[in-house]
Formats: C-alpha cells, structure tokens, sequence
C-alpha cells in the first residue's frame, strides 16, 4: 500500500493540531491540571487529541485511536470552565464545534489496539510545552504490529541546526519503505533526510530526556563515552529527539530506565512516530537487550525494557557498552 491518503490527513490533523497549540502557548493559556498519574495536562494537548480523532474519524471511520488523553476530568461538572476552554481552541482551528462533541473526539482516542490502528500522543513533552521549549505532536498508523506511517510536528524545533535562533518549526513524515522526509511547518518542498554516518565530534552527539525520572542519565553517559561520544548530551522534551537523530543532528538517542523505576514500561504513543522517522532515515531503534519495539501489545511497550535509537553504524558497540555496563 501506498499510505498517500493516510499520510496526508495525518499530516493536515497534526499541522491543524499544532496551529491550536501554539495558540494555546502564545496567548500564554498554559496552567497545567494533573492526572491520576500525577503528570500534567492542558488545554492544549486535550484540544489537539479532539482535533485529531476527528480528523480520523471523518476520514477512516473504522480505525481505532490509542491516544493518550481522554475526557474523563473535562466531563466532571466543576470542570465546565476548562471544557468551555478547550472548545474554544478546537473551535478556532475547526471551525464550529460543541462542547459534547469535542468530548467524544478526545474520547475516540481510548481504544484498545487491533489489527489496524493509529497511536497519538497530542502533546509529546507536555513540560517542555509549559516551560516554552521542545515539544511534539506525534501520530503514527499500526498495522499487524508494524509502523506503516509517522508523523511528527515539532513546533520549536529550529529548521537548521546551525541557526538555533532563527527559523523554527518542523515537520518529520515518514512512510514504510517510501524513506522519510522533513519540512518547516511555514511551507515548501519535503527533504529526504537520512541518519548521519560521519564519525565526527559534532555528529557523534547524543540526545536524553530532559527530565531525570525519563532514564539514567549515569548510564547514559557512561554508554555514550565508551561508544566515544564526547561531547555533552543534548537534552530535549519529546520525540524531537527522534527527529535530531533522523535529521542528522546527533547520532544517539538514549532512554534507559530510571533506577527509581527500573520496572517502567514505555508508552506506545511515546515512542510509534519517531521509530518510522529514524528506521526509515537509515538508522536503527530497539529495545536496551537488542529487541525491536513491539507494538501489537497493548499501550505499553511490554515486551521491551529501554529504549535505543542509533544512525545504525554504532548500535552494536552501544548494545555491548550498555551489557559492559550492567555487570559493573
């Protein structure tokens, strides 16, 4: 299959979903509430996930969405405000929309997975968000266990490396077996992109979360050192580190479990866009053990523990520096 109407009302759903957020973000409607989990949520990724399912309702009615937000909160009657807010974003991007049906569109999203599905993570990032850094808006199609297509829109991204001050916004597509492409989100042709294999200082840098409870940052460094990575790690919110990788900005990403949480399993939504961008740039993602991603079992990666993302050339000395490692 080609994908090429997939593609393209993905790539108009999460564009329109960025546009919201940015206006979210600009006009400075950024107070965060808290999900069970503890972790935050906005206006913005609960009006991108509306603005997405629909689009994916109206388009593929049958596909099932695993998204990670719902409407539970917002549908609580004190919430009225915060539904009433979110509407008004949806509104502005799509056009005229009830409070009920926005609901039901962040709701389409709460499937389980099947043979056929899509996988959303309407904000990727949701503190860089907040804090006017890094962030991603990722969507990306499953079938049969496979990432078929990826979307990401990382809307602080600078579109040239060596311009980190000027213009920013990018866009990551990629399609199984059809390479990956990226563009700025203000227009013009897509570019193929592909992992850089230079052994350089510049390229050989490393990209980490941000946050200290997304992995181990110890570790990390000590895996990208024996590797011969001696620069600093760049740290960044979201799957922009998916697209630095793919983009040949860096030639390393590493997600290795927290030693507070060594149990913890990653998040399909986390992680679907950015492995179809970096495997169909040339290079490599799989597991911390050497295992691919497994998608096809349920909303957490449960079969995998880490998470490694390569330009391909230096995977298998990672592999060995992080079991050197683990017997320290």
């Amino acid at each position: 299959m080609s994908y090429e109407q997939e593609k393209q009302v993905a790539i108009e759903a999460a564009l329109t979903a960025a546009k919201l957020c940015e206006q979210v973000r600009q006009e400075q409607v950024t107070e965060a509430m808290e999900k069970s989990d503890k972790s935050p949520v906005t206006v913005a990724d609960l009006g991108s996930q509306a603005v997405i399912c629909r689009a994916l309702a109206m388009a593929f009615p049958d596909d099932l969405v695993v998204g990670e937000e719902d409407a539970s909160q917002l549908r609580q009657p004190e919430m009225a405000d915060q539904l009433n807010r979110v509407s008004h974003y949806v509104k502005s991007v799509v056009g005229d929309a009830t409070p009920d049906q926005v609901l039901d569109w962040i709701d389409r999203g709460n499937s389980q997975i099947g043979g056929r599905y899509w996988t959303l993570d309407p904000i990727d990032g949701t503190k860089g968000f907040l804090r006017q850094d890094q962030y991603a808006v990722a969507l990306a199609l499953v079938e049969l266990g496979e990432v078929k297509l990826g979307v990401l829109v990382c809307p602080a991204l600078p579109v040239s490396p060596d311009q980190p001050d000027g213009e920013k916004g990018v866009l990551f597509v990629a399609v199984r077996g059809q390479g990956a492409t990226m563009v700025p989100i203000s227009g013009g042709e897509p570019q193929p992109i592909q992992v850089t294999k230079a052994d350089s200082q510049e390229a050989m840098r490393f990209v980490e979360s941000v946050e200290s409870g997304h992995g181990d940052h110890s570790r990390q460094d000590a895996v990208a050192k024996a590797v011969g990575i001696t620069t600093p790690s760049l740290r960044m919110d979201s799957q922009a580190k998916y697209g630095a990788v793919a983009s040949g900005r860096a030639s390393l990403y590493l997600r290795l479990p927290s030693p507070k949480s060594p149990d913890y399993r990653e998040k399909i939504w986390d992680h679907a866009a950015g492995t179809i961008v970096v495997e169909e740039a040339g290079g490599r993602v799989t597991d911390m053990y050497g295992k691919a991603l497994n998608f096809s079992l349920g909303a957490k990666l449960s079969d995998n523990q880490g998470v490694i993302v390569s330009n391909g050339v230096i995977h298998d000395t990672v592999l060995d520096a992080l079991r050197e490692t683990a017997s320290v």
